[in-house]
């Protein structure tokens, strides 16, 4: 029921947010795949808006192959794109496996890049075949913390109808299962929230 709402609220943020093309990329494409220097002008650009960042940062700590974390974003990207993050690793990505403390780090946390956690989700947008070489394009969408919200109108919440199959003839042997919400979307500072569109660096 909740994913219905998130997939309601994901197509909105993608057809109303302003979109930055990456170009730090290798691959030739526009959009190119994701570089460092992406993820920095997203970064500048939402400082320069005065968005607010999500999370805190994570001081340094001494255990082998742990970083600090700064103050970050938060990004959500697809799961199609893990294999180009793990490729920046040692380029400015860090796994997180490899914060000094796991407490902060979300069940779908990759990891993060200078200012901006990354999220990833299989149900992440994906326009196919749609870039200047007919490569798959990512939307990766970067939100400061005030940058959208989510309304339940009039205090309705979500219902869940069901009704069991049951047999009594040839025309009663159907079960009814469907949801009903009231709820709006809306993207309460449109300059702390960015789409960062990209393609892969293999496809």
């Amino acid at each position: 029921m909740r994913q219905a709402e998130d997939l309601i609220l994901r197509d909105y943020v993608i057809s109303a947010a302003s979109q930055i093309y990456a170009s730090g990329g290798s691959n030739g494409d526009n959009p190119t795949n994701l570089g460092v220097s992406d993820f920095s002008v997203v970064n500048a650009t939402l400082d320069t808006n005065n968005a607010y960042k999500f999370m805190s940062g994570i001081e340094g700590d001494l255990k082998f192959g742990t970083g600090p974390v700064r103050s970050s974003y938060f990004m959500l990207s697809s799961t199609e794109l893990e294999p180009d993050f793990d490729a920046l690793t040692g380029s400015g990505f860090l796994n997180a496996w490899n914060y000094p403390t796991n407490a902060s780090a979300l069940p779908s946390e990759y990891g993060n890049v200078y200012n901006i956690r990354i999220l990833v989700s299989s149900e992440a947008p994906v326009a196919r075949q749609s870039s200047a070489n007919s490569r798959d394009v990512y939307y990766n969408t970067v939100v400061g913390k005030q940058a959208i919200t989510h309304i339940n109108q009039d205090g309705y919440s979500m219902n869940l109808i069901y009704r069991d199959p049951y047999y009594s003839g040839m025309l009663a042997q159907n079960a009814t299962l469907a949801v009903k919400f009231a709820q709006a979307q809306a993207i309460t500072q449109d300059t702390a929230i960015r789409n960062l569109l990209c393609t892969r660096s293999g496809n």
